[in-house]
């Protein structure tokens, strides 16, 4: 097969479906994955392959590299999409909630990476070179209360996408990354129901549930489309794009917040916003 083909993560819904749908939409071959297919049962095209895949399980990951290899013997665009996020304060967290968002957010994009890396070395030339796209967010640039162990993630995720562009560009193979604001999603719901399995009545934090809920949401805050965000998107990779790309509402705000305010003004600005100076000690 000498079409162009992408695998996206995490396409059962939000960016990884509008993606989806945009590649398609641009003859592109998607090897579209979720944890479970039936959620992408009314995505159509004789261009489409979809693949049942947890990033965090390995034999899945080896299954799916496989699956582009038999099927079109090089892959194009590798899209780190898929992502998790428990909100709650970091001095309650339970290290399994910690546990899995650093699995789905920063191990599985390096583990599908490294696995998928002879498709994308397969497609790389001197004309056409081959992307890794890792979606961060711009919460790895401003950490706010409530959320510090998903941000630890995304900055995490950056570094490494960092020192991947460098070392992966000798092989023709560009790394951006992308860091969203505000993007129409289920997202909100999911952080929001991690949360509720979280917080207990006895939390130090309790009296602040409502802050707490309002983080979990604040992506879904006037969010900008999906499928703008898709579309944008795909007009950067398929030209020159840029090593770091901002996209939607809050992309390019925030990140110049966490630059060019000090420290002690942005504790006390955001510890204000989530209720903190309400708390007592016992």
């Amino acid at each position: 097969m000498n079409k162009n083909s992408v695998l996206i993560t995490g396409c059962s819904s939000g960016i990884g479906r509008a993606l989806a749908e945009a590649y398609l939409a641009q003859g592109w071959h998607v090897f579209a994955s979720a944890r479970n297919t039936d959620s992408l049962a009314n995505l159509h095209s004789d261009n489409l392959t979809t693949i049942a895949m947890d990033v965090n399980n390995p034999q899945d990951v080896a299954r799916a590299a496989s699956t582009v290899m038999e099927t079109s013997g090089q892959l194009n665009c590798l899209i780190n999409n898929a992502g998790y996020a428990a909100m709650g304060p970091v001095a309650e967290l339970s290290r399994d909630a910690l546990q899995r968002q650093f699995a789905t957010n920063v191990y599985a994009p390096v583990a599908l990476t490294q696995a998928l890396l002879p498709a994308l070395r397969a497609a790389a030339s001197d004309q056409q070179r081959s992307q890794v796209v890792n979606i961060g967010s711009v919460s790895g640039i401003l950490t706010t209360p409530f959320s510090g162990a998903y941000c630890a993630t995304k900055a995490a995720l950056h570094a490494l996408s960092d020192a991947l562009r460098m070392e992966l560009a000798p092989f023709a193979i560009d790394v951006i990354t992308v860091q969203p604001g505000a993007i129409q999603s289920k997202f909100g719901d999911n952080s929001l129901a991690n949360l509720a399995q979280e917080l207990t009545p006895q939390s130090l934090y309790a009296p602040l549930k409502e802050q707490m809920e309002a983080r979990a949401t604040a992506s879904q805050d006037n969010p900008t489309p999906a499928s703008e965000f898709a579309s944008e998107l795909i007009a950067q990779l398929l030209s020159k794009p840029d090593p770091v790309i901002r996209i939607g509402n809050g992309s390019r705000a925030l990140p110049l917040i966490a630059r060019w305010l000090p420290v002690t003004l942005r504790d006390r600005i955001l510890s204000k916003k989530f209720g903190l100076p309400s708390l007592k000690r016992a």
